[in-house]
Order: C-alpha cells, then sequence, then structure tokens
C-alpha cells in the first residue's frame, strides 16, 4: 500500500513519540505498494485505495448511502481480484503489527538511553528499589525470592491463525527494519536494506498463509520449541542476570545467586483431552525431542566457549581439580573432535571437547548409566563448575562470570529435558479405565455405579495396597491399554530425562475426589507412587484438578477438603513438599457463566480453596488456565499476577501461553525480555503484598465483595437467559458468526469438539471466543455486564459512588471494569449487525440482535459512568487510537467475509461447494486476526 494508505495512521499518533514507528508504518505501507502493483497492476492498488478510503471516510460519519456503496463495491470485485484484496488488507496487517512490535522494543532502548539513573516503571530495578525504600533487609529480600515461582506452560490450543513460515519471514522482516536505526548506514547500504524488504514482502505476497492440512502433534511441539531455539534459550537467563544485578547493586555485600523462580513448561505433546492424536509415543517422541534441543543449545554454547578459553599454562596455573577431571575423562571417553585445539597447553579446550564428547553419546539411550555420557545434568553442571572454580583461581572471573555463569543457569533452567511437560486427559478416560482393570481383577462389577464415596474408600485402600491391579497377560481395549501406557511412558521419562521433565498429570473436568485418586492408583502401578514398608511414601507424580465450570469451581474447596483428609494422600502431598498444584479454567467458566461471574468465580473459589489449604498446612500453586483473548481470560502477563489476590501466590503461578500469545511475545528477544522483565516485577510485587499486606478496613472490603457477589448473580442470569434458556440462540450463534468454518482452518491437531456432537456443551471454549471475535460481537467478554451494574446502582447516586470508590481502590473491580471497556473498544456492532443479517430467520434475528445491542449500549454506559470517562478506553489513550486507527482497515475485511460466507452457505445448502470461496473465507479470518491483534 502506498503513502495514502499508511498515512492516516501515522500522522494521528503523537508527533515526536511515534515519529520512527510512522516512519516504519510508512516504508513498510510503500514497499507493499509497490508489490501490489507489480503483482496486480495499478488497478488492483487503485481499488484497495478505493476501499480504504471509503472505509475511513465511513468511520469519520456513518452516511447511510456511502455505506451502500461501499458494500456495491466489494459486491462488485471478481473473484480474483477479491482475493488479492483481502491479503492485501491481511499483509498491511502482518507489517503493521511488526513495525508496532520493533517500536515496543526501540522505545525500552530509548528510554533506557535518556533516563539516566531514573527507574522505569515495572523493570526488575523498580522492584528492588522498592524494596530498599520501605527498608525490607536482606533476610527479608531473601525470603521473598525463595517463595516466588512462575512457570509460563505453552499450549498447543488452536488460536495461532499464522503459519510457521510466514512467521519466520516477519522475523526477518523485524530485523532488518530494526536495521533502519542504524545510524552508520550509508546511502547505498540503506538501498541495499530497501531492495532486500522489498524481496521479503514479495516472498510474503507469494507464500500461502493457509494450511493445506492441520499440523501434526509433533509438528505443534517443534512450534513450541522455536521460541526456546531462537529467543527464550537466551532471554531468560538475561532476566536472572538482570535481577542479580540489581540486588547486588541495593543489596551489596551478598553473593547473591537467584533460585529458579522462572521457567516455562509445555504441554504440547501432553495434552490428550480431547486429541487422540496424543498418544503415549508421541510423549516420548515429544520428550526426545524436547532433550535433542537441550543438547544442541549446550553444544553451540560449549563450541564458543573452546574459541574463548584459550587461556595457556604457559601463563596461567589452572586448577588442580580441573587436571584431575581431564585425566579421568581421559579414562572413559574416546574423542573424536580431537581437532578441537592444537595446543597440549590449553587445559580448558581440552576439557570443552571431552565434554562436548560426552554430550554427543547423551542421545545414544544404550549408554545409559556409562561415564561416557552425561546421566544427568547435575553431571554437565559439575563439569562448568570446575570450570569456573578454576578460572577464578587465576582471577579470570569476569569470563567466568560472563560465559560460564550464564551456561550454568542454562542448565539449571533447562536440564536435558529443556522443559517441564504436563500430561493432561479427560476424567471420564480414567473413569473407563479403572471400571475395566478392577472388573478384570474381580475387585468390583461395575466401578461406574459406585457413589461417590464408594469410590473415595475403595481407591484408598487400592492406593494403601502393595498388590498390583494390572497385568501384562490381561487384554486390555485399546483406551484402557493407552491410558496404562502413558504412565509407564512418565515412569521411563523421568528415570531418562530427569524427575523434572513430568511431575503434573492434570485432569480435565474434576467433579469429585475420586477423578484425582483414580490417576494415582495407576499412578502407584507403575512405581510413580509407592507406600514403603515402614510406611513412608514416595510420589514423584501430582494428580491435579482441573476445575473449570461454575458448578465446578463452587465444589472445588470441598473436593480438596475430602482430599487433604484421606491419610494416604495427605502422606502423597507431603512427599510432593507439602505442595499442591490446582488449575483454575478461564474459558470454560467464561462460556458457562459469563465474563462478569467467571471472574467473581474464579476469585472466591482462590480464597476458598486457599482457606481450605491452609487448615490443613498444604501450600498451593495455583494454574491459571488464561487464553490470549479477552473472553478467555486474557490480558499482559503482569496485570494476570497482579490480578490474584497476594496471599494466593505463596506456593506459586502457572499460566498458560498459548497460540497467538506465543509469537507476540516471544518471537523477538527484546520483547520476550521486556515481557518477563515485567513479569518479574509483578511477581516480586505480589510477594512483598502477601508478606507486608497493606492495611485495609476489613468491613468496607466484605462489603465491596458482597456488591461483586450481587452483581455476580445477576450478571449469570442475563448470560444464562440468553445462551443456555433462549431456544434460539445456538441458531443465531451459527448463522451469524463463521463458526463452522472456523473448524476448517488447519490451525491445530485437536478437534473443535469434545465430541462429534452439535450440542453448546460440547463446544471447545476456543472457536466459541474465535468466532464472536471474528464476527465483531465479542460477546463473551461483556455480555451481561451492563445490566448487573444497572440493577445494584439503579438511580441510586449513592450505590453510583460506592462502584466509582470500587473501581478506584478495589484491584479486583478495577480490573474487571479496565478488561470489559477493552473488549467493549473492540467490538463493533454496525458490522456484527451484517453478520446478524445472515441469519435466515428474520424474527429470531431482530429479537437476538436487539437484545444484544441494548446490553452493549447499557454496559458501555454504565462503565462510562463508573469511570468517570467520556469515552471508552479513555483511561488507556494508545490502545484506544490504536484500535480506532485499526478499524478502517479491518472493517472492508468483515464486510468481504459476510459476502463470501453468504455465497459459500448458499451453495452448501445445495450441496454443492467451491474450494476458492472456501480458501477467500479462511483468508479473511486470517486478516482479522492480525488486524484485531487476537484471534481465540
Amino acid at each position: 500500500m502506498s503513502d495514502q494508505v499508511t498515512s492516516t495512521i501515522s500522522a494521528q499518533h503523537r508527533p515526536q513519540a511515534n515519529n520512527l514507528l510512522r516512519r516504519d508504518v510508512r516504508f513498510l505501507g510503500n514497499i507493499l505498494g509497490e508489490v501490489l502493483v507489480h503483482q496486480g497492476g495499478r488497478e488492483l492498488l487503485d481499488i484497495v485505495e478505493q476501499i480504504r478510503e471509503t472505509s475511513k471516510a465511513l468511520r469519520a460519519e456513518f452516511v447511510p448511502e456511502l455505506f451502500e456503496q461501499f458494500k456495491t463495491t466489494i459486491a462488485s470485485l471478481s473473484p480474483e481480484i477479491r482475493h488479492q484484496v483481502i491479503r492485501a488488507f491481511a499483509i498491511y496487517f502482518q507489517l503493521v503489527n511488526i513495525a508496532e512490535q520493533n517500536h515496543r522494543i526501540r522505545r525500552k532502548r530509548d528510554y533506557e538511553r535518556s533516563a539516566g539513573e531514573s527507574v522505569q516503571r515495572g523493570s526488575i530495578e523498580s522492584a528492588i528499589s522498592d524494596l530498599k525504600e520501605r527498608n525490607i533487609d536482606i533476610e527479608g529480600v531473601q525470603e521473598i525470592l525463595s517463595n516466588i515461582s512462575l512457570e509460563l506452560v505453552m499450549t498447543a490450543h488452536p488460536t495461532e491463525a499464522t503459519r510457521r513460515a510466514v512467521l519466520d519471514i516477519h522475523q526477518r522482516i523485524a530485523e532488518d527494519v530494526m536495521e533502519l536505526d542504524n545510524p552508520t548506514l550509508t546511502y547505498r547500504e540503506r538501498e541495499i536494506l530497501r531492495d532486500k524488504l522489498l524481496n521479503e514482502v514479495l516472498i510474503l505476497w507469494q507464500t500461502d498463509e493457509l494450511r493445506d492440512r492441520k499440523p501434526t502433534v509433533i509438528d505443534e511441539v517443534r512450534n513450541g520449541l522455536y521460541y526456546f531455539d531462537e529467543t527464550l534459550f537466551e532471554v531468560l537467563p538475561n532476566v536472572y542476570e538482570e535481577l542479580e544485578r540489581n540486588l547486588t547493586k541495593y543489596y551489596p555485600g551478598e553473593s547473591w545467586h537467584v533460585p529458579s523462580y522462572l521457567r516455562f513448561g509445555s504441554w504440547i505433546g501432553g495434552d490428550r483431552d480431547g486429541n487422540p492424536s496424543v498418544t503415549a509415543k508421541v510423549t516420548w517422541e515429544t520428550l526426545t525431542l524436547n532433550r535433542q534441543l537441550a543438547i544442541k543449545k549446550y553444544e553451540e554454547k560449549l563450541h564458543e566457549l573452546v574459541s574463548i578459553l584459550s587461556f595457556s599454562t604457559n601463563l596461567v596455573q589452572v586448577s588442580e581439580e580441573l587436571i584431575n577431571s581431564i585425566k579421568k575423562d581421559r579414562e572413559h571417553v574416546e574423542l573424536k573432535c580431537i581437532d578441537l585445539w592444537r595446543n597440549a597447553k590449553e587445559p580448558y579446550r581440552i576439557k570443552l571437547g571431552f565434554m562436548l564428547e560426552k554430550l554427543a553419546n547423551t542421545r545414544d539411550e544404550s549408554l545409559k548409566g556409562s561415564p561416557m555420557r552425561y546421566n544427568s545434568a547435575s553431571e554437565l553442571l559439575e563439569d562448568l563448575h570446575i570450570i569456573d572454580r578454576s578460572l577464578r583461581g587465576h582471577f579470570a572471573d569476569y569470563v567466568a562470570d560472563t560465559h560460564i555463569g550464564k551456561l550454568v543457569r542454562q542448565v539449571e533452567l533447562f536440564g536435558f529435558h529443556m522443559l517441564a511437560l504436563d500430561i493432561r486427559q479427560h476424567s471420564q478416560e480414567h473413569e473407563n479405565a479403572m471400571a475395566e482393570v478392577l472388573a478384570k481383577m474381580n475387585v468390583v462389577p461395575n466401578y461406574g455405579s459406585l457413589s461417590e464415596e464408594e469410590k473415595i474408600e475403595l481407591l484408598g485402600k487400592l492406593l494403601e495396597d502393595p498388590r498390583p491391579l494390572t497385568s501384562s497377560h490381561l487384554d486390555y481395549s485399546a483406551s484402557t491399554r493407552e491410558c496404562l501406557d502413558v504412565y509407564h511412558t512418565v515412569y521411563k521419562a523421568q528415570q531418562e530425562f530427569g524427575p523434572d521433565c513430568i511431575s503434573t498429570y492434570l485432569i480435565s473436568m474434576t467433579q469429585g475426589a475420586s477423578d484425582m485418586l483414580e490417576v494415582m492408583v495407576f499412578a502407584k502401578e507403575v512405581g510413580l507412587f509407592r507406600k514403603e514398608a515402614d510406611g513412608s511414601v514416595r510420589c514423584t507424580l501430582q494428580s491435579v484438578p482441573l476445575f473449570e465450570t461454575i458448578d465446578d469451581l463452587h465444589a472445588a474447596p470441598g473436593i480438596m477438603k475430602l482430599l487433604f483428609e484421606l491419610p494416604i494422600y495427605r502422606q502423597a502431598v507431603a512427599a510432593r513438599g507439602d505442595l499442591h498444584e490446582i488449575m483454575l479454567g478461564y474459558s470454560d467458566s467464561n462460556k458457562d457463566g459469563g465474563a462478569v461471574t467467571a471472574n467473581w468465580e474464579l476469585r472466591v473459589a482462590l480464597n476458598d480453596i486457599t482457606a481450605t489449604a491452609s487448615e490443613y498446612g498444604v501450600k498451593l500453586k495455583f494454574f491459571h488456565g488464561r487464553g490470549g483473548a479477552l473472553g478467555r481470560g486474557g490480558m499482559p502477563l503482569n496485570r494476570s499476577i497482579l490480578a490474584q489476590p497476594p496471599h494466593t501466590v505463596g506456593g506459586g503461578i502457572k499460566i498458560t501461553e498459548q497460540g497467538e500469545v506465543l509469537s507476540s511475545r516471544y518471537s523477538m528477544q527484546g520483547i520476550a525480555y521486556r515481557s518477563l522483565e515485567q513479569a518479574t516485577w509483578a511477581l516480586i510485587t505480589a510477594a512483598r503484598l502477601a508478606k507486608y499486606p497493606q492495611a485495609q478496613d476489613d468491613a468496607v472490603l466484605k462489603e465491596w465483595e458482597e456488591i461483586s457477589r450481587s452483581i455476580s448473580e445477576t450478571a449469570l442470569n442475563k448470560y444464562q437467559d440468553l445462551i443456555f434458556r433462549d431456544p434460539d440462540f445456538l441458531t443465531y450463534f451459527k448463522e451469524s458468526t463463521p463458526l463452522p468454518e472456523v473448524g476448517e482452518l488447519n490451525i491445530g491437531s485437536r478437534p473443535s469438539k469434545r465430541k462429534n456432537s452439535d450440542r453448546f456443551e460440547d463446544l471447545r471454549a476456543i472457536p466459541w471466543v474465535f468466532a464472536w471475535t471474528q464476527s465483531r460481537y465479542l460477546l463473551p467478554a461483556w455480555y451481561a455486564a451492563g445490566t448487573a451494574l444497572k440493577q445494584y446502582a439503579g438511580d441510586d447516586e449513592q450505590r453510583l459512588a460506592t462502584l466509582k470508590t470500587m473501581y478506584e481502590k478495589f484491584p479486583f473491580f478495577r480490573s474487571l471494569i479496565d478488561n470489559l471497556q477493552m473488549a467493549l473498544a473492540k467490538a463493533d456492532l454496525t458490522i456484527a449487525k451484517e453478520y446478524a443479517d445472515m441469519i435466515s430467520d428474520s424474527t429470531i434475528r431482530d429479537r437476538i440482535f436487539t437484545q444484544i445491542e441494548n446490553e452493549y449500549k447499557l454496559t458501555s454506559d454504565m462503565i462510562l459512568s463508573i469511570t468517570g470517562q467520556d469515552e471508552i478506553l479513555d483511561n488507556v489513550p494508545v490502545i484506544q487510537e490504536s484500535i480506532r486507527l485499526r478499524n478502517p482497515y479491518v472493517d472492508p475485511l468483515s464486510y468481504m467475509q459476510v459476502q463470501l460466507l453468504t455465497e459459500l452457505r448458499e451453495l452448501r445448502a445445495k450441496d454443492e461447494d467451491d474450494p476458492e470461496l472456501l480458501r477467500e473465507v479462511l483468508l479473511t479470518i486470517n486478516g482479522i486476526a492480525a488486524g484485531l491483534r487476537n484471534t481465540g
């Protein structure tokens, strides 16, 4: 697109702060314009310009005649031109997103360059300086650091609409655009850079955005590992280094080595809930790929050290410990990489040669236990510590700190398993397998018919009993055999890759204590749980409940109480350090009860489960199953940490990172670092608030919580009146959103439904939110809030004043209101009405759309009254402006999507199809996802 396309976006940004962003957007827009002319002629660029200008004019002032003309222009496009117009807008958004991401990195660098001694808000330094200013001593700081824990868990939830090949092109473009800031570039070098970018945009134009098949699970595993290979292996230790630097600055005299509080985990290759493609074999292959990457990264680092550690014994005296370790290596390891050094006087290079050989041998499982390989990450660490101590012995401490210290941290973080893999399965699968196993052993003929109390009693006895329940001589159904194979795989993995590679088994739809005990009984069968003869318990796998629906959240404290009161289970928790993990689902609770009620019920569950656990001396690690979208609990990482009541973070936090969140947060090192830095700041802040709580009026807090509870109840009724009790709602949803077509977008290996069913209950939360986002309603993220707030406040000025005070002083309520207004700002009911027009029954359409429209207006009015703002998102003007400026470019894609969906569905109603028409629909889905900056 030309200057015309980009000028409106850039001209309305603040003139000084965003000059370089404006330059980048214009630069990339001009290049795209050249590509459009090169590929489709001047006619293509002129059509794109006409549509853009009209869309922009309609956003400035809605004129019915112009609106009809706009739709007529879009409807009159030939399929070939329409296809190219869709791609032009979609690729433009991709380029703008790249420019914005680069600008985030640039802004941080500019701040650090110009700030001098001032401390950036939300930085690691601001967290440590705050502790110092509050006179928290070293012992207090050490206690805070020993108690914080954050694990970010990558999942393969199908919400990333962009192919890996396209993301690779984005990465190259981003690196080239960043080079534009280089002040030493000559005129000729800038011309070469421009040609290179023109070439990349041309490649992007000629690269298919759509997958021609669904990715396999192993494809998804490799996609997840990409972020470790490209950014996280380097960035994560840098965060630790910055924390230790600031601790030394503000608390000198202490030798700081921060515990490993920040790690990454994964579900990819372990999450089998509703995905039959994730088998025990696939899980083992996943673990192997994870280890291969870890070894590869260590080999790269050791090769770097070979070039650096050229210290000669002609000049320095190395440690006797190093010399002895080399002698020991020579006894066991045959070097194949003899050319790594040419000088016998360079012992560090000799030692590194043996280390490289042992790393290579670590891939060979047949050498397990042999001194020819590293049998654990601790053995590699010990070799690094030997080198470190020797370097310090001849005053090469700078080298030790810079190079060895970072690699030590990497080994501590990534081990030989790279990242912890969680297993997840649906509770019903365990019950079915347990019923078959118990029937074959004549323990009970019909386990499924037992009451919950009877199941708990039976499973408790089975855990106490050392005798096995399963036998290799018995034939089991394929599903039961697969269920049992998973536990054998976990046991084998812990032996081969270390106990940290898998230690969590998540149970979807946990509805009773028996769901968790079943997992423990199966764990006992393979040695993951064992009661010894002396009565002690060994447990290397914890069953973790996933409480998802509103009803599950209500039942959660009672379920945990039953488990903690069961002696054998309490012993298993003790064996895990008196720490229990519990997962809370944001997606299904939102789908079940709406945004207001889900947020409230999750807060109540957090508090109630924490109180229950504290009665039994158990610390809790809460696992927050947040998605990227607002309707699935999505928000910036630091805000999601601070959104938790401080006293509930003591045992640590886990948070899911999935789909588009992965590429937006972790595809570039600068952004990955800033995100993890802000997360560290939030963690330390939350830990401080928990240890040194701010004084508050308990009576006032209780009143605010009671008000929130009543608002939640009203919202739940309003939400469920439409979603569950309106007989026409499902028809409205399916016909006014691209839900059926979303399932044809090959973005994940997992089916979009848990069962082959059209029931609302069996629809996964991801396509539910995805479809509402595409059609610009964003309904799950705000619907019912207005009615609930209005019913509480009524026309009572005093009650409205109370809500205003809650917004100012009650973090939960403020977070809720701000999330609601973010959703309202992204929603657009003018365009949503175009989607509603696809509904065949006009009575259903008019009735439900009017209801949604009224609720949208009421919610907007109530939020403006509570916040005192003139417009939605006045509190975050940067995002407000970004949404406002993006809308004219998203709108044409939405109108084209409606037209294409209408044509496609008319064909399919006649049992006909058009693959090219479907392809265009899927292209608009990709484009709208890029424009709105989120998908599911």
